[in-house]
């Protein structure tokens, strides 16, 4: 990642430049000669990573079930995105949260021609917070986390939310 800075209104603001590798490893003998020809196996790295991501198409698109989808990525994305601007913003506001969990859904729809596009996804982020007192919130910060979040400001479809709060149970 490189770093630039720029200034906007007497306020400095960064740019960040990200760079992966994504290679394709679904050559069976005969590359693409047809189709159903060829694997959509293929690795997505970068430089300083522990480990590769094993990705493929979704399985009704010949893919491998096993392996990452670049959909599934992009939901991923949109929810640890939400989840770290959300532990941002609690902390910033007093909020101790004991745990997150997400379930998050991702709607996308064909559209005849062989292409598509998602239409929504919705985050289901479980927070535990440490004591009562910060419940409502908890809740309410989920809204500015959003507004926070890099990856849902660049997408071009809604990212709803419904949070669930919960105090986390104590441990004596």
């Amino acid at each position: 990642m490189a770093r630039a800075a720029r200034a906007i209104g007497g306020k400095m603001l960064g740019e960040h430049r990200y760079e992966i590798e994504v290679e394709w490893q679904g050559d069976r003998g005969t590359g693409t000669s047809g189709y159903r020809d060829y694997g959509r196996q293929h690795v997505v790295r970068t430089e300083g990573k522990l480990h590769e991501i094993a990705g493929s198409s979704d399985r009704v698109f010949h893919g491998d079930r096993e392996r990452w989808n670049p959909e599934e990525l992009l939901l991923a994305a949109l929810s640890e995105c939400h989840m770290l601007s959300y532990l941002h913003v609690a902390t910033k506001h007093g909020v101790v949260v004991r745990g997150y969990t997400d379930r998050a859904v991702g709607l996308m729809r064909e559209d005849g021609r062989g292409g598509g596009a998602f239409v929504e996804a919705v985050l289901r982020p479980q927070v535990e917070v440490a004591d009562a007192s910060m419940l409502e919130l908890a809740r309410r910060i989920h809204a500015e986390a959003a507004e926070k979040c890099f990856i849902a400001a660049s997408v071009a479809f809604p990212v709803r939310h419904e949070p669930a709060t919960i105090v986390a149970a104590r441990a004596d």
